[in-house]
This record gives C-alpha cells, structure tokens and sequence, in this order.
C-alpha cells in the first residue's frame, strides 16, 4: 500500500507541474497583460481556490500570474520611446562573438553603467568598422537604437519573440562620430567567459584557417554557430541532425562523465580514504559541466542538462535513489520558475519532449537487442516521437533522420566531441597538441559531411507538410506514445488511426475565379505571393544579407511551407535590385519553377526562363495575368524597367509595379490609361518620393496601397508627401512595417484583408505600441 501511495503521490507532483507550466505557457498567448483591476481579480480568485482546495486550478492561476509579473518586469527594460532613433553614449562589453559579415559586424553588448531608459543589453550592428572587435572588449560608444521589431510572416521565424526571450531591449548600430574607445571596466564571470570563447575561437581559427568543418567544430566546443554555411544547414535539418550541432544534453553529459571517472581514477590512486572517491568527482563533474554550458551561453538544452545533472550528482553523493524522470521533472520546474519566457524557444520544447521521449521508450523494457538493432529503434523512434513538434515548428520531418543519426551520434559522440574538447583545453598552453588533436577531427567531420550529403540529395530525404491543426497534434501526440508503448497496450492498434490527422491535413485553397494574395514582411524588400485555385506565383523574393541568410530562405520558403505548397507555377524577379531578387536563389533551389519571368538576364536567361514584356498573359483557374512592363524601348533606369503585372477577377483588380518611377508611370499611364484601374496597388518603389505620381494614382484609382517597407528604414520609406498624397486621395493604406505580412482574399465580389501582426499580437508586440 505505501507503495501505491507513492506512485501515486508522484503522479500528482508530475500533473500540479504540468498545470503549472500551461498557466505560464497559458500567459505567452495573451494579446496584453492584466491591468490593475485584473490583477485584483487573478489574485482573489487564486486565494478563493485554495481556500475551496482546487489545487489544479489555483496552480494554473499562479502559472499565470507568475508569468505575467515576469513579463511585466521584462518590458520595463525595453527603451524609452523617447529615445528612438538618437545618438546615445553607452558602456559595455561585448557580451557575444562577433559576426563578421562583409561590411559589418554584428554583436549583443551588456551595458556596465545605468542609461535611464535604455536597455541592459542590446544586440548592435558595427558598420565598417576600423577597429578589431572580439567579445569580452569594453567600449564606450555611441549608439542609434530602436525598439525591437520582428517580420510578422505566418509560418516564419518570429525575432521579435526571439528578442524577448534573450533579454534584448533594443536594436541599433554603432556610429562612427564620435568614434568608439575601449575602456577598462571591472572583472565581471560573463566578461571573463565571453573572452574565454574569444580566445578558443581565434586559436582554432588559427589551426584550421582553411578547412569547411571549422564552424561545426566550434558549435560543438563553444556554440558559435556563425560558420556553419547556409549548405550545412540545409543538408543537417533534411538528414535530421540539427541537434548534434548545437550545445545539447548528450555533449553536456560526457563532458561530465569524462571528469567524473577521470577524477575518481585519480583520487583512488591518490588513496584519501577519508573522503569517497565520488564526491570529488562529482564536484568536478558538476563544475566542469557548469563551465561548458556557460562557454554555451547557458541555452535552453544546456540549462535543463546542468540541473538534471545537479539532481543526478546530488542523489549519488548523498546516496539518495532518485528516478531519472524526477530530475528532468525538477529541471523543468526550475528552468520555467527562473525564466518563464523560456517556453518561447523551439529549443525548450524539442529539448524536454526529446529527454521525456526517450525515457518513455527505454523504460519497462525487456531483453537486450544488439547494438545496431538498438540504436536504429531508439533513433527511429525518436524520430517518430518528435515529428508532432517538427510538423508544428517547421512543417517539415527527416526521413533519413533514423539512418543519419546512427551513424552521426557515435562518430559525434564518441571521437569527435572529446577530441574537439580536448583540443580546446589546450589551445591556450599547447597549441601543437591542439593541431593533432584537431586534424583527426576534421577528417572524420568531412567523412561523415560526404555521407550527410548523399542522405540529403536523395529525394525522398524529408517530407514537408501543411502545419496540423491543435487537435491534429494531440491526437498526434496520443498516436505516438501508444504506437511507442511496449507490446501489449491496450489500444495499441489504433496509433496509426490517431496519427492521420498530422499527415493529412486539408489545406485551405481558393476556390475557382478567387484570388489569395500575401504581401510577405521581409523588410526593407519586396517578396509577395499570388494563389488561384490550382496555382501559385511568387512576384519578388526580398532580399540577401550575407552568405547564411536570405529572405528567400527565412521567409518565403517558410511561408510556403506553411500553406503546403511544394511547386510554383510562376515566379517573377522584377529586377536585379537585392531587396527584389536576394532570395531567388534559395527559392529556386528549393521548388520546382514552371516559368521564370524577369527583366535582367541573370535570371531571364536561365533554363526555363523568359523576360518580361508588354503584352505577355496567361489565366489561371478564373484568374487573368497580364504584364503590363516594360514595353519594346527599354528605359534608362533599371527601378523603371521593373516587371509590372495586373492580376484581376471577375470584380477585383491587383496592380504589383516593383520599382517603377515617374517616368515609367507616366509610359503605363499614356499606354493603358483607364485599363490601369486596380482595386489594390502595391506601392511603387517601396512608398518613395519617386514614384505615386497623382497622375498614376488617378488612372489606377487603388482602394487600397499596399506599402512593403522596412521598420524604421534608413531611406524614410513610405515618404511623408507620398502619404499625404493618399489620404488626399482618401485611399487606405497599410505598411508592412507596421501591420506584418498583409493577406488578401477575393471572391470576385467581397474582399477581405487579414494582418499578420494584429492576428497574431503578443503582449510584448501590445506594449511597444503602446509605448
């Protein structure tokens, strides 16, 4: 009976946390936080329920509670409204490794001094820069700042979620006058672990200036994940081997266990029998795992390792017996108490579901299959296991993910990691070993690169899907664990009916003669995407950043993916411009592309592709293409000679120009005249002074502007006289800058505009217009 009792009694502790932890991911959901008479009532009712004993329910309330004061004290280190866009004198350290792209430098900086109404900590841009900037430095600078903003794109990356959760109150970029200073400042632990990583970085940058698996090699000893190439990316996420490059629970484990037994050898052949071997090494163990996960940078993974671990070694030294899923619970509870924005992050979800998971399959097992057979069920069913969350975070799974990982874990965790660890100890006292201890490393690295790549290009590698509804994904989740649980289960047999609805998801098309249109957030740029009942157009893909990043591949690839679509009918590069063309190349290596339209001959003069001209057309499903630009006689600016395409149904017209300036809207107007006439314009040249001449305007006669603009961009898009000009004109308008990705859908008769960010608005995103 005392048994029963305290199974049960365990039972109840995993519940009253997991109500806990919804209360707190309950709060993540909310629109804006609780004004004061709200706050009145969440804690009468709190009290309430525990004086009536409803444990569940008071706990979840506190969850909520809990989470919104955190949240509350969050923004109050946001920057002042006031200071938006000035010059300010801060003080600091580099609190990150910088990212060195072509012309600019990219870092978080923690303030050491007191700026009243600027943030503690602000991830700042060095644009050509004259001095060398490595982590750890301290400077006095002045900076511009503005208040964090993300692209609001459904299915896409959400940064300004990221910003918040990492603590960051404001975005900006070093001026040059007056230039920067370094300064001295006093000892601080993160200062001394940033110019730890520093160190590490640029001695390996040393030893292996030339060789591909550098930035793998440093994610696995430091979490600098800056050289990993846009191509490794790639083929790690379709082989299903992300997690292997990231600073995770199995790296932080070994590194414990190999200080654990090296230390009990040695204390042992020391003979101190007054003390038990263990306890040293469990001491050592903890500090050493406690000084990885800082050079980590203490992510998600890493913090829910080092308390699982801290439980683990706690249970050994006082020689407690406690259930390894007891310390995963403790890490879970701790990990959201102290940082409840936690749950914002991929990562906590993958981290804790991937431990959860694989304590759920290795317990209550029976017999001892050999090693391959082992891990090939283990790693398959991981993958099976996790394929709920990577549907809903990136619609997309590994096929090849239980293949790869078979053969990448051992090589990864057995050879590669110790020996990269290894080396980093001693870059700094014996920098030969280093180089000897890294060049096996990287042989094995390249090795198991080439056979990464052979699993990636064949096609069937990955599978992407629409994301699954909610429902879809508890039934999901309710398949996987019993398809998982031992043989015998009651109910077992139904797990590949529960698992249907995450495969086969209904995505929501047009209908014949409609017409969906998104205008993407990609910044300052333009990418948009067009829908008719069986096809799809892409007009513009914004534009590239540097080698590892494209709005082509963080945006509209993603939002493809979101709505389950995998091939393109059409796709239109206006011009070379970067901020229209930057993604197209990701884009096109990504999707199969019917028919490529533009005006340069970098892309009309590839494989399949055609340029623009006046007079070209097509109907798709009910749906008339026409492209209006450019005509016979070129135009002397390339921004003029953008394609310029109409789309219209049976009521309702889309008029998309790219750059076009005066001159060629004066050539559309003297050309087409009233035919110009379009329920919806996309605003010429991003807004600019340029382009919306009244004439234009007057021939097209928009009900509505849709402007594509960047946040506070540095060219003052859309211009104040543009603007004016509109209203003048009493023509609505919306700005990506503001509102997000804009959604529009058209029967042929009512048309209606959906916001991404008003859609999907978050307390913090609440708080930074209301400011």
């Amino acid at each position: 009976m005392h048994a029963i009792r305290v199974v049960y009694a365990g039972r109840e502790v995993i519940v009253y946390v997991l109500v806990f932890i919804v209360g707190i991911g309950w709060v993540q959901q909310w629109a804006r936080l609780p004004d004061i008479l709200e706050w009145g009532v969440l804690l009468g009712l709190t009290l309430l329920l525990a004086y009536r004993r409803y444990w569940h329910l008071c706990l979840l309330v506190l969850g909520a509670i809990w989470a919104s004061a955190y949240g509350a004290w969050c923004l109050t280190d946001r920057l002042a409204n006031d200071l938006e866009g000035k010059d300010l004198s801060v003080q600091g350290f580099i609190v990150s490794i910088p990212k060195q792209t072509e012309h600019r430098v990219g870092f978080d900086f923690k303030l050491t001094h007191d700026n009243p109404g600027v943030p503690s900590k602000l991830r700042l841009n060095w644009y050509y820069p004259t001095q060398s900037i490595k982590a750890g430095q301290t400077w006095e600078m002045t900076v511009r700042l503005k208040k964090p903003h993300g692209r609001g794109n459904p299915g896409g990356f959400d940064y300004e979620a990221w910003l918040f959760a990492n603590h960051i109150g404001a975005t900006g970029y070093v001026r040059s006058k007056p230039e920067p200073r370094r300064i001295d400042t006093a000892f601080s632990i993160t200062r001394y672990l940033a110019v730890c990583r520093q160190t590490i970085s640029d001695r390996m940058d040393e030893l292996l200036a030339d060789s591909d698996q550098l930035g793998v090699i440093k994610a696995l000893t430091i979490g600098s994940q800056d050289l990993i190439s846009r191509r490794q990316w790639e083929v790690f996420r379709l082989t299903g081997i992300v997690h292997l490059m990231v600073i995770s629970g199995a790296h932080i484990g070994l590194v414990a266990g190999g200080v654990f037994l090296m230390v009990r050898w040695l204390w042992a052949r020391v003979g101190i029998l007054a003390v038990s071997p263990q306890n040293p090494a469990a001491l050592c163990a903890w500090l050493a795992a406690l000084f990885y996960a800082a050079l980590a940078g203490f992510s998600i993974p890493a913090q829910r390792a080092v308390l699982m671990l801290t439980v683990g070694l706690w249970a050994l030294v006082w020689q407690r017996n406690t259930a390894v899923m007891q310390g995963l619970l403790m890490a879970l509870l701790v990990v959201v108490l102290i940082d409840p924005l936690a749950l914002l992050s991929v990562g906590f979800w993958l981290s804790f579901s991937a431990v959860a998971l694989l304590l759920y399959i290795s317990a209550g097992r029976l017999g001892r299959p050999g090693y391959w057979r082992r891990a090939g069920k283990l790693h398959l069913s991981m993958a099976l296991g996790l394929s709920p969350l990577l549907l809903v975070f990136f619609q997309q799974i590994s096929l090849v993910a239980p293949l790869a990982n078979s053969v990448a874990v051992p090589i990864i965790g057995l050879l590669v990691m110790p020996l990269s660890l290894l080396a980093a100890a001693t870059v700094f006292c014996w920098p030969e070993l280093a180089y000897w201890l890294l060049w096996p490393v990287e042989r094995l690295l390249r090795s198991l690169w080439w056979l990464l790549q052979q699993l990636a290009d064949w096609p069937p590698a990955s599978l992407s899907l629409t994301a699954p509804p909610w429902y879809g994904v508890l039934l999901g989740t309710l398949g996987v664990l019993l398809l998982l649980a031992p043989k015998g289960m009651p109910g077992r047999y139904l797990s590949p009916f529960l698992l249907l609805p995450l495969f086969f998801v209904k995505s929501d098309k047009p209908r014949y003669g409609e017409l969906w249109f998104t205008l993407l957030d990609v910044g300052q740029g333009l990418a948009a995407v067009v829908q008719t009942e069986q096809h799809v157009l892409v007009f513009d893909t914004g534009a590239q950043y540097s080698q590892q990043a494209d709005m082509g591949e963080t945006v509209v690839l993603p939002y493809l993916r979101y709505r389950g679509i995998a091939t393109l009918d059409g796709l239109v590069i206006s011009h070379g411009d970067n901020d229209h063309s930057g993604g197209a190349s990701s884009v096109l290596s990504e999707m199969s592309v019917s028919a490529l339209y533009s005006s340069v001959p970098e892309w009309a003069e590839r494989s399949g592709g055609l340029y623009c001209a006046a007079g070209q057309g097509w109907h798709w499903d009910g749906v008339e293409f026409k492209m209006l630009s450019p005509g016979p006689e070129p135009f002397s600016g390339e921004n003029d000679n953008s394609c310029v395409l109409q789309i219209s149904n049976a009521k309702h017209g889309l008029l998309l120009t790219g750059d076009i300036q005066r001159t060629a809207e004066q050539w559309l107007v003297e050309h087409y005249g009233a035919a110009l006439a379009s329920s919806v314009l996309v605003a010429p040249h991003h807004g600019s002074k340029t382009s919306s001449s009244a004439g234009f305007l007057g021939q097209v006669r928009p009900e509505l502007v849709l402007i594509p603009a960047g946040y506070k961009n540095r060219f003052g898009f859309p211009h104040a006289a543009v603007m004016r000009r509109y209203k003048t004109m009493h023509i609505n308008s919306f700005s990506t800058a503001e509102v997000g990705a804009i959604s529009l859908k058209t029967d042929g008769a009512a048309m209606h505009v959906e916001l991404t960010r008003k859609r999907f608005k978050k307390y913090w995103m609440d708080y930074r217009s209301e400011r």
